[in-house]
């Protein structure tokens, strides 16, 4: 079989897959699911929730395959989840959008990035900052467009950056500043001063501010603030969400970005060539989720900051040193303490010590930084009470037996 070539080297190289041989690694989910498998243990690596989203959506979703819409919908999606989208930012955010030309409807946020990224970089001189820690799809994405990425470091424990070396990170040829907040994987939301900066240093360099704000419904203490609603945002931000996350529903792959129409425009000539549309019965039963009672939006955000306190609890029994996350389905905890110095090399012999997964926080940052986050390890809240009772136990006889040791 002849070597093949092509462009995939450079994305996998730039998710960090690509291994010295030229060989290509699985994702660190990929990988520690499978282990999760074959161990037995309790999987909070992979963000995915174990309990199934409201009985209203994915009854709408049952009754739109049974009524029929299963063809293709419109290119930009259904025009009522366009509609219950801009519902929504009204709702929450009092922010004003036009469902016809500034909503587009995507293959979940990952697509919607993806496809923003595509459709706005212009070539290797441009470059993309992120905030580091970042998900790993966002160095593929930036790779694939042929970008530079620029990642600024956020600073243990609070995990906001230096606003000093994110003004040194942006330049004129930032063409992007990527932003998750609130933030996966550190559980971080950003303060009103790293979010007035970022804005300030786009409209100073003329780059544009995409956000990922999948877990926007899962802030524990005061309201979520989009960027794009702060003074002078709107015409250079593109917003991206997605209902994986909101509605437990991480299968169905609905995602949509909100954005001026040019910039609409732009990323629909790039989406239609990705996946063109998709999960055509599913859009009907987002929308009516996104019109669900503020009840269940409260809730949310309070049942899953309860999950959190008691994951901490056990992580802190086990004799880690734990940040308390501000959002988000993510917990971060520093294994220091337990004598760890790889946490890469001490996940993968968690399952078996423990009986419990969990993501090294390494595998979501480039080499050059990797010394900083070296003991942190990544876990996922998202799971049934009963399941995080259990990890807790296990978590807590790892730390009775490294204290006996």
């Amino acid at each position: 079989m002849h070597e093949v070539t092509g462009g995939w080297r450079r994305i996998a190289a730039g998710a960090g897959l690509l291994g010295p041989d030229g060989t290509v690694h699985p994702t660190i989910f990929a990988e520690m699911s499978a282990l999760a498998g074959r161990t037995g243990a309790i999987n909070l690596g992979q963000g995915f929730p174990d309990e199934d989203g409201p009985a209203d959506v994915l009854e709408a979703a049952r009754r739109a395959i049974a009524d029929g819409e299963n063809q293709y919908p419109p290119g930009r999606g259904i025009l009522d989840l366009r509609v219950s989208i801009a519902e929504h930012h009204r709702r929450f955010y009092e922010w004003e959008v036009d469902p016809e030309r500034e909503v587009l409807v995507t293959a979940g946020a990952t697509e919607a990035l993806t496809a923003t990224l595509l459709a706005l970089v212009d070539g290797p001189d441009d470059e993309v900052v992120v905030f580091e820690p970042f998900y790993d799809s966002y160095a593929a994405a930036a790779a694939m467009a042929g970008a530079r990425l620029v990642p600024v470091p956020l600073v243990a424990p609070s995990f906001q950056p230096d606003l000093q070396v994110l003004r040194d990170a942006v330049t004129d040829r930032t063409r992007i500043i990527l932003v998750n907040d609130p933030h996966n994987p550190t559980g971080t939301v950003f303060t009103a001063e790293v979010r007035a900066e970022v804005l300030r240093l786009a409209e100073r360099h003329d780059a544009v501010v995409v956000t990922d704000e999948v877990y926007e419904h899962l802030v524990f203490e005061g309201p979520h603030v989009p960027l794009a609603t702060m003074p002078g945002a709107r015409e250079r931000t593109v917003s991206i969400s997605s209902a994986g996350k909101t509605f437990s529903v991480t299968g169905w792959k609905i995602g949509w970005v909100t954005a001026s129409p040019e910039l609409i425009d732009a990323i629909l000539a790039v989406k239609q060539f990705l996946t063109y549309v998709n999960g055509s019965p599913f859009q009907p039963a987002i929308a009516a989720g996104l019109r669900l009672p503020q009840a269940f939006f409260d809730g949310l955000a309070a049942a899953m900051h309860a999950k959190a306190r008691l994951l901490g609890e056990g992580l802190r029994a086990a004799g880690f040193t734990v940040t308390p996350p501000a959002g988000s389905y993510f917990t971060v905890a520093d294994a220091e303490g337990l004598g760890v110095r790889d946490a890469a090399a001490f996940c993968r012999t968690l399952p078996e010590r423990a009986g419990v997964v969990a993501i090294p926080l390494t595998a979501f940052v480039t080499p050059a930084h990797r010394d900083r986050y070296a003991t942190m390890l990544r876990f996922a809240a998202c799971k049934r009470v009963d399941v995080l009772r259990e990890a807790s136990g296990r978590l807590a006889a790892l730390g009775r037996v490294s204290s006996a040791g």
